[in-house]
């Protein structure tokens, strides 16, 4: 049996990283390694390590986890960063580029980052800008490989912290899913459960470079992470 692929997790407790986290259960070939500022419920039956330290220490803690690939799952809310600029950028630019510098000094060769559909330097939208900001940052640390996810709308259980907005568009996603042909099926839905499995998938990729993943990459990949 082949070594089971170390995945070190930053933004472990969100949905992409719990999304993951369950997909994992009963797998031999991945083994999570969830880092997060505070403990979260783990689904039964999930066999993983889980490092609590407040983002000042996830550098250390992303050494320490001695993983194969750092998966990038961050990302905050303009209401949680208070409706401030430089507040929703220390967490979606700043600290995902420190932990991806992190990643390259321990030496881990694949960086996975989650980003939006949409992310470009040229975007008027703030979130959508920065998220094309940090893809940029990113892609100028000289990492082994880097593979961008760009997710459309995220499908699946956040709690209480899915946004009016995020609700509404989950409600309306069958329909409108379906009217997105063409260059705007980038912009369907799609369940985080399946950005899970692409994530997966993508570990077994061997190739040196950089990588972006829209709505049917991201489904082609999923189907490697089965």
């Amino acid at each position: 049996m082949s070594k089971p692929v170390r995945i070190a997790v930053v933004g472990a407790t969100g949905l992409i990283g719990m999304s993951l986290i369950r997909l994992a259960v009963g797998r031999s070939d991945v083994r999570i390694v969830g880092i997060a500022r505070r403990e979260a419920p783990l689904p039964v039956g999930a066999r993983m390590e889980m490092l609590i330290a407040e983002p000042s220490g996830w550098a250390d803690a992303i050494a320490a986890a001695n993983a194969d690939v750092l998966v990038c799952a961050l990302g905050t809310t303009w209401k949680k960063a208070g409706k401030d600029e430089a507040a929703f950028r220390a967490v979606d630019h700043d600290l995902v580029l420190a932990c991806a510098r992190a990643a390259k000094d321990a030496g881990i060769r694949q960086v996975i980052v989650i980003s939006s559909v949409g992310a470009s330097l040229a975007a008027k939208n703030f979130y959508l800008r920065v998220k094309g900001e940090v893809e940029q940052a990113l892609g100028k640390l000289g990492l082994t490989r880097l593979d961008v996810i760009r997710p459309g709308l995220l499908r699946g259980p956040r709690g209480g912290d899915r946004r009016v907005g995020e609700r509404l568009g989950m409600i309306a996603s069958p329909l409108t899913d379906l009217l997105l042909h063409g260059g705007y099926r980038k912009y369907r839905s799609i369940k985080a459960e399946v950005v899970a499995r692409a994530i997966v998938g993508l570990t077994r990729e061997r190739a040196a470079g950089r990588f972006v993943f829209e709505h049917d990459a991201i489904l082609r990949a999923a189907r490697k992470g089965d």
